[in-house]
């Protein structure tokens, strides 16, 4: 119960509102901004490679007199097409055979040209399988948790050589903010728990350090 001896509560000053408009228009600009400047330089950076490598008669800017950025951009995802459509006809896999061929015959850059197929491989695949389910575990010692990505159900020598009494399952270990690099871990899949939480939800607690959290799924909704 207040009393008349009670101070009132002292109504924030100017600078202290102008600070909290400012920072909370801060949050809402940020990740806008910094989306449309990362989309711009990399736009740029892909026409600073490929419009050198086009004859200026061809360049747009000899026609209309200025530098359209994005040009680059357009001229690659058409040359990449053609390359794509080329590879896929009797002629096109014959030469990338031909051309593989050669490149194994050169020492380093067998290395390196194998190193780089692998990897654009398993990235861009159509037929390479996403992650199924997030999932909990104990890791690094019991009493700690965990959050991981279940990739698939072990096999060939790994399976056969781990000795565990049911399946063994692939678990990739994001780090954070970065969840594009972390561990291959093996775990019984008696020792996981799977989440209820989409694959998305999971990396953006990752990536946020556990600061955003999915929605809470409404109970009076019923499962799909």
């Amino acid at each position: 119960m207040n009393t008349p001896f009670d101070e009132k509560p002292r109504r924030p000053g100017l600078f202290a509102s102008l600070r909290a408009s400012f920072l909370t228009g801060l949050i809402v600009i940020a990740p806008v901004g910094l989306t449309i400047w990362l989309i711009w330089s990399v736009i740029g950076w892909i026409d600073s490679v490929v419009l050198p490598l086009v004859p200026y008669d061809f360049q747009p800017e000899e026609y209309i007199g200025i530098n359209l950025r994005g040009i680059g951009v357009i001229i690659f995802l058409l040359f990449t097409i053609i390359v794509g459509w080329l590879a896929k006809g009797l002629l096109g896999r014959s030469l990338i055979r031909v051309a593989e061929n050669v490149v194994q015959n050169v020492p380093v850059v067998r290395s390196i040209y194998s190193g780089v197929k692998q990897i654009a491989e398993t990235v861009f695949a159509q037929s390479e399988r996403s992650f199924e389910k997030a999932c909990l575990f104990e890791y690094p010692r019991k009493g700690i948790w965990a959050i991981g990505f279940i990739s698939t159900t072990a096999k060939g020598e790994v399976a056969d050589r781990a000795t565990t009494s049911g399946d063994l399952v692939s678990v990739f270990v994001p780090t954070t903010p970065n969840p594009t690099s972390g561990f291959l871990l093996f775990f019984p899949r008696e020792d996981i728990m799977e989440l209820e939480m989409s694959v998305e939800d999971a990396a953006k607690l990752v990536i946020s350090a556990g600061l955003v959290y999915p929605n809470p799924k409404d109970p009076s909704r019923p499962e799909a």
